[in-house]
């Protein structure tokens, strides 16, 4: 199996705004780097090879970013110990914070790319009932083992 991430954010301004502009800017850096990340398997994203155009939510100014990795170390390293943690650091720059939990990991049998419709679930779901085995976070690192366990 392998390990599906979504996250969502909210724009404090339209994407074509002038204080998006860096966001912008780095999206296409940020992505071809977690394309080239070890662990990496997939991500959601259009013609133009990123996910801020596609609606997912009635809400034009949140965005959703989903991907999928071999484990959720390689989401980690690429998270954490990459360039990556330098625009997660500048996030207040672009996004409101968010009140609700606006992300959710889940595992997923190799070679399926999860829609957008599968992400909203797990998310309402951690919103619902908090991380288990069925939507978690790095906080909690279920494994396999414990969602194989777990009765939903």
């Amino acid at each position: 199996m392998h390990l599906a991430q979504v996250n969502i954010a909210e724009m404090i301004a339209p994407i074509n705004d002038p204080v998006m502009a860096d966001f912008v800017n780095n999206l296409d850096r940020i992505n071809a780097l977690a394309e080239g990340s070890p662990g990496f398997v997939w991500r959601l994203k259009d013609e133009e090879g990123n996910a801020t155009a596609i609606r997912v939510f009635e809400y034009d100014f949140l965005i959703i970013n989903m991907s999928v990795w071999q484990d959720i170390d390689t989401l980690f390293d690429f998270t954490y110990k990459t360039a990556h943690v330098e625009i997660l650091k500048r996030k207040k720059e672009w996004f409101h914070n968010m009140k609700q939990m606006h992300m959710a990991f889940w595992y997923v049998e190799k070679g399926h790319h999860p829609s957008p419709e599968e992400a909203k679930e797990r998310l309402n779901y951690i919103r619902k009932h908090g991380e288990t085995p069925y939507a978690f976070t790095f906080k909690s690192r279920f494994t396999i083992e414990d969602l194989k366990a777990y009765k939903k």
